[in-house]
C-alpha cells in the first residue's frame, strides 16, 4: 500500500473547464491488458484504491482520478453534478486514448458508474461493471446525520462546523472494521486539502440526483447487456444487506458476493477478500 505522498507523486494533473484534477494511471498501450477505470466514493478520493493497487494491475490496466472536489484534484464553490464527474471519467478516457474499458466503483461512483453504464447504451464501450456499497437505489439509501445535515438549509453551517472528531467518528459508524487511526487522518487531510470540506454541502446534492434520475440509472443497469457484478459489505448501515436484497429483486440474474463482516468501506476495510471477489468475477467473464 502506497502512502499518500508516493500515491501523488505516481500520478499526474489534467486540465478540464479550468479546473486542475488529478489522475493516476498504469498503462502500456502496448500489453494485452484490458483497461480497468476505478471511480472512488464521498467524500475520500481514489487513494481507497491503494490497497488493491498492485493486485489489480495483475490482470488490468488501471486508471483512476480524484472527482472534481475531491482529493488533490480543485475544489471550486459551485454547484456540483454526477453529470459532470462522468464527463469528467470521458474527458480523461479520451485524453489517454481509451475507447474500451471495465469499472470498479464504489459509494458515490457507483452512481457515476451508472450515468456512465447509461450512456453506454449506445456506444457499448464499457465490458464490466463491478458496484460496491452504494445508494443504487435511492428507495434504500439509508444516509447518516451529518448527510442529511449536510442536504439541508444549513448545510453550508455544518461544512464549516465538521472536525476531525465528528468525521472519525461517522466512520466508527459506518464501517464494521476500524481503521488505523493513521489513514483516517490521511482521508481528513485530503478532504481539508484545497479546503474540501467548505463543499460538501454542495457534493451532497448527488443525493437528490439519484432520485431525480433513478429510471434512467436502474433501468441502464436492468436493460445493459454488460456483465454487473455486487460486492457488498452488509454491513453497512448505508448500503449493506438491506440494498442487496432490494438489488436481487430488481436486477436480473443478479451477481453478487456480500461481504458478511465488512461495512460500508469494502476494499480498504477487507482488501483482500474485496479483489479476490472482484478476480473471480472478472475470470468468469473472462475479463
Amino acid at each position: 500500500m502506497e502512502t499518500i505522498d508516493q500515491w501523488q507523486a505516481n500520478g499526474d494533473f489534467f486540465e478540464s473547464h479550468g479546473h486542475q484534477l488529478f489522475y493516476r494511471s498504469q498503462l502500456n498501450h502496448e500489453s494485452n491488458k484490458p483497461v480497468l477505470v476505478l471511480i472512488h466514493g464521498f467524500p475520500t478520493c481514489s487513494w481507497d484504491w491503494s490497497k488493491i493497487w498492485e493486485s489489480l494491475a495483475t490482470r488490468f490496466q488501471l486508471v483512476t482520478l480524484d472527482m472534481l472536489g475531491f482529493g488533490f484534484s480543485d475544489k471550486p464553490v459551485q454547484a456540483y453534478s454526477i453529470m459532470q464527474q462522468a464527463d469528467l471519467f470521458q474527458t480523461l478516457l479520451d485524453k489517454l486514448n481509451i475507447q474500451q474499458y471495465h469499472i470498479l466503483a464504489h459509494d458515490y461512483g457507483d452512481t457515476v458508474a451508472q450515468e456512465l453504464l447509461a450512456r453506454d447504451a449506445i456506444t457499448h464501450d464499457i465490458q464490466s461493471v463491478v458496484f460496491s456499497n452504494g445508494g443504487l437505489f435511492p428507495e434504500t439509501h439509508k444516509p447518516v446525520f451529518i448527510q442529511k445535515l449536510l442536504l439541508s438549509p444549513i448545510g453550508f453551517l455544518i461544512s464549516k462546523l465538521t472536525t476531525y472528531a465528528k468525521f472519525s467518528a461517522t466512520f466508527d459508524h459506518i464501517c464494521a472494521k476500524a481503521l488505523p487511526e493513521q489513514e483516517l487522518k490521511t482521508y481528513w487531510n485530503m478532504l481539508n486539502h484545497k479546503q474540501g470540506v467548505k463543499v460538501m454541502h454542495k457534493l451532497i446534492s448527488y443525493m437528490l440526483e439519484r432520485r431525480k434520475y433513478r429510471s434512467r440509472w436502474v433501468s441502464g443497469m436492468q436493460h445493459s447487456q454488460t456483465p454487473i457484478h455486487l460486492i457488498d459489505g452488509t454491513l453497512d448501515p448505508i448500503s449493506g444487506e438491506h440494498m442487496v436484497k432490494r438489488y436481487q429483486e430488481l436486477i436480473p440474474n443478479p451477481s453478487i458476493d456480500r461481504l458478511t463482516d465488512t461495512g460500508h468501506y469494502p476494499q480498504v476495510e477487507s482488501p483482500g477478500e474485496f479483489v479476490n471477489c472482484a478476480h473471480e468475477f472478472w475470470e468468469s467473464i473472462k475479463a
